[in-house]
């Protein structure tokens, strides 16, 4: 699969332009649109309906009919299952068609997209319709004559707001356990990168998701997505994307009908390079891809490294020298290193810290705005060290491919620094001294810590982050609870 195949699978894609509302591919009501732009080069790509208010009306009226009506909620757990692993085989007969779609959409290396970001949406999607009739409910211990059942029951309507960084994976993470529940689901993917999702909601309804069940509505943040958020008769909103967005659906479900928010939301994950790391080689492998890897348009990207004082040069020639494998080029060019930021506003945004990054710190490589091909919306892989703690490149969340070195002289300082954010979604250790690896996982403060590996992902694992990264969690069996309420049922009999 070189770059010519990849440019002739993208020039015959049939890009999704319209909302799926009640089993129907719609414009918006306004007839409004808004414009898909390619960020590598820069060229439209078409006109998606831009859904509003009285579009997102009509999804959840759709998805509560289908609720009541109980074409999917009140099917038998194997049903549910058989059809969303039918919907499984329909996606990956068309990976080579998402990867592409999601690659032009936001700018991802389709290397990644078809060998990781794409194929792995599918594999979780598979492994959540298979837990569908795996789950289990409770009889609490009470005396003779008396019985307690307690049921997970589906909430009802699930509203699932996610960003463009990952567009099918994260539409996945929401929507594949709220449907293993039985929940209806509106979903509205990011403005920047509609395409995969917009797709996603037609291969189910050619699996046989009944119509209602998943509704898609493409549109802006202060329109569709507020509506979601402030909707009455929305039971659940999950949500990733930057925790300020994150707050305002806190605010809009106290504003409305006190509904269930789970967030995923923003990160600043640290690394801490310790000096008895038995392989630094593969740690500086690791700490590269976690920080170029998507561009570093990653919540859980590895942004800050701590290393011991002692490495600190070393490591920093050996990321240096990994830098190099990361250079821009044409996302669908499976040779390339880096793709293109998702757009041009969201590259100026980063190379503002850049340029706050070389007025407080040392910049070792990168730091440069690029173009491929004379086009396109690309930054360079980019390293400071000697970074202040408190520089505003060590504690923002930047989402780009910038890394900000510093040093720790002892472990009590390194778990001091790691915990120093307001974030808490991921951390990683390196050391061979297993007695410290669990000693400082134990007092680093995120959801997810990894030892000797950076930001690993797992179906079985749950993922989500502590502090102002965000509450629940997406993926392993824990994602279902979110989408389900307990009912108990205490039954008094003649003992």
């Amino acid at each position: 699969m070189d770059q010519a195949y990849w440019h002739g699978i993208a020039e015959a894609l049939t890009f999704p332009t319209l909302a799926i509302i009640d089993g129907r591919k719609v414009p918006a009501r306004s007839g409004g649109t808004f414009t898909s732009v390619n960020p590598a080069t820069g060229r439209a790509i078409a006109e998606v309906a831009a859904c509003e208010a009285a579009d997102v009306d009509d999804a959840v009226a759709a998805a509560r009919r289908a609720f009541e009506a109980g074409v999917w909620r009140n099917q038998a757990p194997t049903a549910r299952k058989k059809v969303l692993l039918r919907l499984v085989e329909l996606m990956r007969a068309e990976l080579p068609q998402l990867a592409a779609l999601e690659s032009v959409d936001m700018g991802k290396l389709v290397r990644d997209a078809h060998g990781n970001d794409i194929a792995n949406a599918i594999d979780i999607l598979q492994w959540h319709a298979e837990e569908a009739d795996k789950l289990y409910d409770e009889v609490s211990p009470l005396p003779p004559g008396n019985l307690a059942v307690v049921r997970r029951v589906p909430l009802g309507v699930v509203g699932a707001v996610v960003p463009w960084n990952f567009p099918l994976n994260m539409a996945i993470w929401k929507c594949a356990p709220a449907l293993v529940a039985g929940n209806s689901v509106v979903l509205k993917p990011a403005e920047q990168s509609p395409f995969t999702a917009l797709r996603f909601g037609e291969l189910a309804l050619e699996a046989g998701v009944p119509a209602g069940v998943l509704n898609v509505v493409p549109g802006f943040g202060e329109t569709a997505g507020q509506a979601l958020g402030r909707h009455m008769d929305i039971d659940c909103l999950a949500f990733t994307g930057s925790t300020s967005v994150g707050k305002l659906f806190l605010r809009y479900s106290g504003e409305s009908n006190m509904k269930q928010v789970w967030l995923e939301c923003g990160g600043k994950s640290p690394v801490l390079v310790f000096p008895d790391c038995g392989n630094l080689e593969l740690a500086a492998d690791q700490v590269a891809s976690g920080i170029f890897y998507n561009q570093g348009q990653v919540c859980s990207a590895a942004s800050r490294l701590y290393v011991h004082a002692s490495l600190k040069q070393r490591f920093i020639d050996l990321l240096v020298a990994r830098a190099e494998r990361y250079r821009p080029g044409d996302p669908l060019d499976p040779s390339s290193g880096l793709g293109a930021m998702v757009d041009a506003n969201h590259a100026s945004n980063v190379m503002r810290f850049v340029e706050l990054g070389r007025r407080s710190a040392q910049l070792v490589t990168g730091g440069e705005a690029a173009t491929v091909g004379g086009a396109g919306s690309f930054i360079e892989p980019t390293i400071f060290s000697d970074v202040s703690p408190d520089a505003a490149i060590a504690r923002e969340e930047i989402f780009g491919p910038v890394l900000s070195v510093m040093t720790f002289e002892d472990e009590s300082e390194a778990i001091r620094l790691a915990n120093d954010s307001i974030y808490g979604l991921a951390a990683s250790i390196w050391t061979d001294d297993l007695s410290r690896a669990h000693r400082v996982s134990e007092q680093v403060t995120a959801g997810v810590v990894a030892i000797n590996v950076v930001d690993p992902v797992n179906p079985a694992v749950p993922f989500g982050g502590f502090k102002q990264s965000g509450s629940g969690r997406d993926l392993s069996r824990h994602a279902v609870e979110k989408y389900t309420a307990l009912r108990s049922t205490w039954i008094r009999y003649r003992h």
